[in-house]
């Protein structure tokens, strides 16, 4: 096997498998990237047996072969090298030279064959998604994912393709997230899947924004998006989402509007004084005025005030600040609503002009 490229070529393929590979493994061959090229085309591909990453890029001056090359060694090596150098990787035996100008390194191998493939798919659902709509869903939900919840099918994003659309939702209990986007093509059935917490950081990662469609492939216990350049495949969480519509609150007619960035930095300055550990704050709403108070165990307080359009009257409600300023975060509107019921109940945070995303933050008792 060979071929040569240049750096940056190089680099790029390899960042997008090598976060992938675990720095601790159980098998040793997980800690290297399977490497493959026919004809003019390199394929690199990095797992850790839940998530796999293959990414693919032209070369030149190009030898057929497959071997497996310690990962972040080949990562770490390329990403020392002066911009536009030119990399050569040739292999002899069991091990691959990487040459760039005066620069030589020697690094061992281990036989392709030992490298673990991804199991058949098992196909269920094909479906065409722009790239960048899909980058948006998992930007605006991603945060609200548990972490290492017992309640494991909360550690992850469920993707709940419908007939025209598609949601993306997370929850960890506390507050729940929900985007969704149109699907021009649709779904032939409606289906949910739990991806787990890495794929959708992984798949994040990747994404890019731009006009291009990308490939959603669903198997029953797989996801796998498809982009010229690189697959993306990740095993499911396999278990039932909770039922996220009976978690956004009903009859919540008290209505708040207020500008987005001066809410968000009154609260980031109120937390300064918030407790440490419950890092609560009270909003208390008044007409035109809202209203936000925070304490702390050293009996020091913080008051803020922000205009708001509301007709509510003597409302006071707490909430945690992180969790108020994580939802206000993934919206990009100027002007939000806050929907409150009643001191006791959830609040739902969305966009003034319309209900696509969607936060519900439930309640502090401060």
């Amino acid at each position: 096997m060979r071929f040569s490229l240049t750096r940056e070529v190089l680099l790029k393929p390899l960042q997008q498998v090598v976060n992938v590979v675990e720095r601790r493994q159980t098998l040793p061959v997980l800690a290297n990237l399977l490497v493959n090229v026919e004809g003019s085309k390199l394929s690199m591909t990095g797992t850790d047996l839940e998530v796999e990453m293959v990414a693919r890029t032209d070369v030149d001056d190009a030898q057929p072969g497959e071997t497996t090359i310690p990962a972040r060694k080949l990562f770490e090596i390329v990403r020392a090298l002066p911009d536009g150098s030119r990399v050569t990787l040739s292999q002899s035996g069991d091990k691959v030279t990487v040459q760039a100008g005066r620069s030589r390194f020697t690094l061992a191998t281990l036989p392709g064959n030992d490298f673990p493939a991804v199991e058949d798919l098992d196909l269920v659902e094909r479906i065409r998604v722009p790239e960048a709509a899909l980058k948006e869903l998992i930007e605006r939900t991603a945060f609200a994912m548990a972490q290492q919840d017992v309640r494991y099918y909360l550690n992850g994003l469920l993707l709940d393709l419908r007939e025209a659309s598609l949601r993306c939702v997370a929850t960890d209990g506390h507050r729940l997230a929900l985007c969704e986007a149109p699907l021009p093509s649709g779904a032939q059935t409606r289906k949910q899947i739990i991806l787990p917490r890495k794929g959708v950081l992984e798949l994040q990662r990747l994404l890019e924004g731009g006009d291009r469609e990308v490939e959603l492939e669903v198997g029953r216990n797989h996801l796998r998006m498809r982009r010229e350049d690189v697959t993306f495949t990740s095993k499911l969480i396999d278990g039932r989402f909770p039922d996220y519509d009976a978690v956004i609150p009903i009859g919540a007619d008290k209505e708040v509007k207020v500008d987005r960035e001066a809410l968000r930095a009154a609260l980031q300055r109120a937390a300064i004084l918030s407790n440490e550990k419950y890092r609560g704050v009270k909003l208390e709403i008044s007409p035109g005025q809202l209203r936000i108070v925070a304490h702390n165990p050293e009996q020091e307080e913080a008051q803020e005030e922000v205009e708001a359009e509301t007709r509510v009257d003597g409302l006071s409600i707490g909430f945690n600040v992180t969790y108020l300023l994580d939802a206000l975060s993934a919206l990009r509107e100027e002007f939000v609503i806050i929907n409150l019921r009643d001191a006791n109940s959830s609040a739902l945070v969305r966009e003034a002009s319309h209900e696509r995303s969607r936060h519900v933050v439930m309640p502090l008792r401060l």
